[in-house]
């Protein structure tokens, strides 16, 4: 009885562990990131990904290597295609960024919006 009981238990546990993951990016969605309004911005959206991304090296003065600094709206505005550029490669690439590993899909997809929204501050 003992056994089945631990077995069934077991069972369970590993059914749920299993029924919380996910293998694919596209269901990590940024609804934390989203403003409401469906409209990026750096105050609202970009501003927290780049402090949990970048600022660790493109601090202010930067630091690791990195060549400047990314920690006001105006440095990432003026690098917006760059950094674009660069978070979009994949591990391993030459000047693939963050160098720790690639940021989800939804979180680039977002960044991306941002530009084509034509960088908005506020």
């Amino acid at each position: 009885m003992k056994k089945t009981l631990m077995l069934f238990s077991s069972l369970v546990i590993l059914a749920t562990i299993a029924a919380c993951s996910s293998d694919n990016e596209d269901d990590l969605t940024g609804t934390d990131d989203d403003p409401g309004n469906g409209e990026v911005t750096y105050t609202g959206n970009i501003r927290a990904i780049m402090t949990s991304s970048c600022v660790g090296c493109h601090s202010s003065p930067p630091t690791n290597g990195a060549p400047f600094s990314l920690t006001t709206f105006n440095d990432v505005q003026s690098r917006a295609t760059g950094i674009i550029g660069a978070i979009s490669k994949q591990a391993g690439e030459p000047r693939a960024m963050p160098p720790g590993g690639r940021l989800p899909q939804a979180t680039i997809d977002l960044f991306q919006d941002w530009i084509d929204a034509d960088t908005p501050q506020n």
